[in-house]
């Protein structure tokens, strides 16, 4: 997909109708438009091909007949029927093959391609695609020989193992490559430690990036003996007694907890459906204007369901209320979000900062207490959620669902709790989310992070 963004957007650069395709896989229909306009260009070239075909016959019959009237013209055009046959042909066949040379046969093939270029990309989204290009070489270390051949794993072809295994070779050639500079930054950190210096000096960009390519994790094995997984019956919630739902500690500072088999395919498939046609390019929060904008930083699209437009979304509202013990009634809307070429969205936090007073007053329910995030596909490589702060990594698995709390039990925001979404590098990436907020919870009894344990 891709390279045909690219292609079609090198062709037809001045198709401005539909921006925004870069920022949404689901969006990229193209390959059905092309694969439309790749029928209607056979049968244009079908067309012209039996058009050139008539004029043959018509120049090696007339070929014939020239012949054979040269030998002798008088004794040719003696006979009646010749002449006749000659008068006929000079003063009526040639004006049909004259009118057969002169048809267009392309009238259908352009009529077809005026018609799907106002679906067409446009340059906002060549440009994307070719940010996209270089954002994945840069987060994942893909070197220009590696990109340029398209030798990333692609499940769905029949040389996938091999293209997976020749991408894992490219990154642990990439591995050896760092390896001496890693050791080097080791022996820094080690002597940074015995002066007392601060050694998570890394710029969080780079963090960023180690994290989301499965490097630079900070958990112990000492820290991992203390993760468990367990059956969580929501505070002895009569929904989940005889059913209790399956958790999975993902971290421990911040507390993120991983729900398995939460979500079904077929409610997955409703709340897709229910989006696809409304999805639009996700925003974020200005903090000048405290405005919604669009951002390079954050390349998804992006649509909002509530609960009373699906009994599907209000079963899925009241599950989260059921396992969390926070009220969903003062929460956002469930909001379902498809990333694009290399979508990403980079370090942020869900929860307003002292600097940002009034980046959820519209609301009237306060400060984002928690959030709640489906996966609703697999992603073949990449599209990992990411914790900068702390070297945490939680890949997507279609079918769970993560939850952590953004504030601490004071209402101060947990800066631990800052996240991104990596670059998909391969695959359709389908995620969504629940913000709960402050307001509702003074007389509830939500689970702590002990009861989630």
């Amino acid at each position: 997909m891709i390279w045909c963004i690219l292609i079609i957007g090198i062709l037809l650069p001045q198709s401005l109708a539909h921006p925004g395709f870069f920022t949404s896989i689901q969006k990229i229909y193209l390959i059905h438009t092309e694969k439309d306009l790749v029928t209607s260009l056979k049968d244009y070239i079908k067309a012209e091909e039996d058009k050139l075909e008539q004029i043959k016959k018509w120049a090696e019959k007339l070929d014939q007949l020239t012949s054979t009237a040269t030998k002798d013209p008088e004794g040719f055009v003696g006979h009646p029927v010749n002449a006749f046959k000659l008068m006929k042909r000079l003063n009526t066949e040639w004006s049909e093959l004259e009118n057969l040379i002169l048809k267009d046969m392309s009238d259908g093939f352009i009529s077809n391609l005026t018609i799907q270029r106002q679906y067409f990309p446009n340059d906002e989204d060549q440009v994307g695609a070719a940010k996209a290009l270089l954002r994945l070489q840069d987060t994942y270390n893909l070197d220009t020989d590696t990109i340029s051949k398209g030798n990333l794993p692609d499940p769905e072809h029949q040389r996938a193992n091999g293209n997976l295994k020749y991408f894992e070779y490219i990154m642990a050639k990439e591995k050896d490559v760092n390896k001496s500079a890693s050791d080097e930054q080791s022996d820094q950190k080690t002597t940074m430690k015995k002066k007392g210096i601060a050694v998570d000096y890394l710029p969080e960009r780079q963090k960023y990036e180690m994290l989301c390519r499965g490097e630079g994790i900070k958990m112990t094995p000492r820290r991992q003996k203390k993760l468990f997984c367990r059956y969580h019956d929501g505070n002895r919630n009569p929904k989940f007694i005889l059913a209790p739902a399956k958790q999975e500690d993902e971290w421990d500072k911040p507390r993120i907890i991983r729900f398995h088999d939460i979500i079904s395919d077929a409610e997955i498939e409703i709340v897709k459906d229910l989006a696809k046609p409304r999805l639009s390019r996700a925003t974020v929060h200005d903090p000048e204007t405290g405005k919604l904008t669009t951002a390079q930083y954050r390349v998804s699209k992006s649509a909002w369901l509530s609960g009373y437009e699906d009994p599907v979304v209000s079963r899925i509202n009241m599950r989260i209320q059921d396992l969390t013990g926070l009220d969903v009634s003062t929460a956002e809307e469930l909001q379902v979000a498809n990333y694009g070429v290399g979508g990403q969205y980079e370090p942020h936090f869900d929860f307003a900062r002292k600097d940002e007073p009034d980046a959820f007053k519209e609301l009237g329910t306060g400060n984002r207490i928690a959030t709640w995030l489906f996966y609703m596909s697999d992603v073949s490589a990449g599209g990992a959620t990411v914790f900068p702060e702390v070297g945490a990594s939680v890949w997507p698995k279609k079918g769970t669902a993560v939850f952590w709390y953004n504030l601490f039990a004071s209402g101060e925001g947990d800066y631990s709790t800052r996240h991104a979404a990596c670059p998909v590098l391969v695959g359709n990436k389908w995620v969504s989310n629940k913000w709960l907020h402050e307001r509702g919870q003074e007389f509830r009894r939500p689970c702590t992070l002990s009861e989630l344990e």
